[in-house]
C-alpha cells in the first residue's frame, strides 16, 4: 500500500513540474483517499491534508508565511490565555470535520475552554471555533476556494484569510450557513473579531516590514 501510494504521488509531481505544490491534488488508482491512506505516507516533509478524499501536500512555508503565523500565535494566544477562552494551536495539529476531510491542518485555530478535551489528544474532532490560514502564493486557490467551502460547510464559526504579499487581514463569518465578509484590514486599523471579542490586534503587527 505504502509503495503504491510513494509511485502515485512522485508521478503526479513529474507530470506536472509547473503546478505549486500546495495547488498538487495527488489523484490516487482509487476513487478518494481515506485516514488510513494518510497514516500511511511516508514522512518527507511535507504537509498531508485530506480535503473531500482528494490529497493536498505543501512543503515548508516562506519567512514572511511564519513571521505572521508566529504574531499571531503570540498575540491571539495571550488574550485567550488571559481570560482563559479556551485553546489556540498551530500546524501541525489535525483537525478531523469529516470522513471524507480529515485530517486538515490550518495555520492556526481556536477552540472554545468548553469544547476543547479534558485530557491530551491527537487530533481534534469536529469545526474549530475560528480557524486561520496564512495565504502562500501557491496556496490561493486552496485557501480562497477549496478551504473556504469546507470550513464553511463544516460551521466553523469564523474563518481568517491572511495575506502577507498585500498585508492584508479578511475575516469572515458564518451566517445563515455561508461565509459573509466581517472586514478587511490593513495598516493600523485593529482587527474585528466575533468569536473573540474584545482582541485588540493591529493588522500591520502581523507582517514583516517591507
Amino acid at each position: 500500500m505504502l509503495q503504491t501510494l510513494e509511485r502515485t504521488i512522485e508521478t503526479t509531481i513529474q507530470f506536472n513540474p509547473m503546478i505549486p505544490v500546495m495547488e498538487r491534488v495527488v489523484r490516487p488508482t482509487k476513487r478518494v483517499w481515506t485516514y488510513q491512506d494518510y497514516l500511511d505516507l511516508p514522512n518527507n516533509g511535507c504537509r498531508y491534508e485530506i480535503i473531500k478524499g482528494e490529497l493536498y501536500m505543501s512543503n515548508a512555508p516562506s519567512s514572511a508565511h511564519q513571521f505572521a503565523v508566529t504574531k499571531l500565535i503570540i498575540q491571539m494566544g495571550s488574550f485567550v490565555l488571559q481570560n482563559d477562552l479556551g485553546m489556540v494551536l498551530t500546524a501541525p495539529f489535525e483537525v478531523h470535520l469529516a470522513e471524507d476531510t480529515r485530517p486538515v491542518q490550518p495555520d492556526v485555530l481556536f477552540i472554545k475552554a468548553e469544547r476543547w478535551p479534558t485530557t491530551e489528544v491527537k487530533f481534534f474532532e469536529g469545526a474549530p471555533d475560528l480557524v486561520v490560514e496564512v495565504i502562500s502564493p501557491s496556496s490561493v486557490r486552496t485557501d480562497r476556494d477549496i478551504k473556504f467551502a469546507v470550513y464553511e460547510q463544516a460551521g466553523i464559526a469564523e474563518y481568517w484569510l491572511i495575506d502577507p504579499k498585500a498585508q492584508l487581514v479578511e475575516i469572515y463569518t458564518l451566517s445563515a450557513g455561508k461565509y459573509a465578509l466581517l472586514g478587511q484590514f490593513v495598516n493600523d486599523e485593529v482587527i474585528q473579531s466575533n468569536v473573540l471579542a474584545g482582541l485588540n490586534m493591529v493588522a500591520r503587527s502581523l507582517f514583516m516590514k517591507r
